[in-house]
């Protein structure tokens, strides 16, 4: 690669990345892309396989409620009119996700509302529960106790690796519960897959932007500071600080693919299983996001695991130590003017995707405002 000055240096070729790339070079900057893996795309790059198009990072639906980022993303694919309608086994027993009528009824063999709601309350007024202290106390009191000990309880302590009375009440912030047989997982209006998978998008984001791929930016980060004005990172922020005021926790994820020889495995591109003694937290089907003609089928289970570094990053854990830890290190990036600091791992935050192009389009808007 020459010696030249870019406008921009971005590290990472996720969507936040690639979204500012495309901007960026749509304004007339200069920009270089820096990706360590192999492949663009981040977490929600998928590969085509048997005519199927893998999730390699677990399952990615995009969905939102804001028209005006439905329309930016469907610039760059036609999207599918996939509906998320996860189901949950637990010892055997299939039930509907998020917890509806379907799931009641199963549940208490009860047909009406106003059923479901008199059991549900009967429940939670028998456990006592008025201030609840930590996760397991809360679910409980927004869900009552058969939900919870089929539906939450061995999933969380799969999820989290702890026992739900360990966690904090916070992180189950909200259990929807409809009254309705609907098993449409998401309330937003627009949803789908993106036809082809979502790697096309990010190749029409970065087409005539300089990429490198297999490149740690902390190989050679005092030679890429130099190389550019600014430099958008989307990395770890206590790695970008070298970790000097401690690690922020996550939670690790491993997938075990297979490729079976049937067309239909499960029935569903999602089945969560609930059952402690389950290792696994799902299984992925994935030619079922997109209806895949195929005389094959991909699965892919999914473990939640504890994280260590060097590992990859997937869930924060959001509790207050964390989080006082990623005010520190927020407040140190604000020394550093060079930086701009975007996306879920320098901002310590689960976002989905709609959240990450709104986010990125005003990180945009701003360095244009500013320029």
């Amino acid at each position: 690669m020459k010696y030249q000055k870019y406008d921009y240096v971005i590290v990472g070729s996720g969507l936040f990345g690639a979204i500012f790339a495309y901007e960026m070079n749509r304004a007339g900057k200069k920009c270089l892309v820096i990706e360590k893996r192999e492949h663009i795309g981040g977490n929600i790059y998928t590969e085509n396989d048997e005519g199927i198009n893998v999730h390699k990072y677990g399952a990615h639906i995009f969905h939102t409620n804001d028209k005006e980022i439905w329309d930016y993303i469907n610039q760059f694919a036609s999207f599918n009119n996939y509906i998320n309608s996860p189901i949950a086994v637990y010892k055997n027993e299939l039930y509907n996700l998020p917890f509806n009528m379907n799931t009641f009824s199963k549940l208490w063999g009860i047909k009406t509302p106003d059923e479901a709601k008199k059991i549900i309350n009967e429940q939670i007024t028998k456990s006592g529960i008025v201030d609840p202290k930590n996760l397991e106390e809360q679910a409980i009191s927004m869900v009552g106790t058969d939900i919870y000990e089929k539906l939450i309880k061995g999933y969380t302590k799969k999820q989290w690796g702890r026992d739900p009375k360990d966690l904090p009440s916070f992180i189950i912030k909200r259990l929807p519960l409809r009254f309705t047989y609907d098993n449409n997982y998401f309330n937003d209006r627009y949803q789908g897959i993106p036809d082809g998978g979502y790697t096309p998008i990010i190749e029409k984001l970065l087409c005539g932007i300089e990429v490198l791929t297999s490149t740690d930016f902390f190989d050679k980060k005092e030679f890429y500071e130099k190389l550019a004005n600014k430099i958008l990172y989307t990395g770890p922020i206590d790695e970008l600080f070298e970790y000097r005021l401690g690690m922020l926790d996550y939670r690790g994820l491993k997938f075990e693919s297979e490729k079976i020889a049937s067309e239909n495995f499960q029935g569903s591109a999602v089945v969560n299983y609930t059952e402690e003694s389950i290792p696994f937290t799902r299984i992925i089907e994935h030619k079922h996001f997109e209806s895949a003609n195929s005389e094959k089928t991909v699965i892919t289970r999914e473990f939640s695991t504890e994280w260590e570094l060097g590992d990859e990053r997937y869930y924060p854990v959001n509790d207050d130590t964390n989080q006082d830890l990623y005010k520190k290190y927020r407040l140190l990036s604000k020394s550093n003017d060079k930086y701009i600091l975007g996306g879920r791992l320098a901002e310590y935050k689960y976002y989905d995707m709609h959240i990450v192009i709104r986010s990125a389009l005003n990180k945009v808007q701003k360095e244009l405002d500013c320029a």
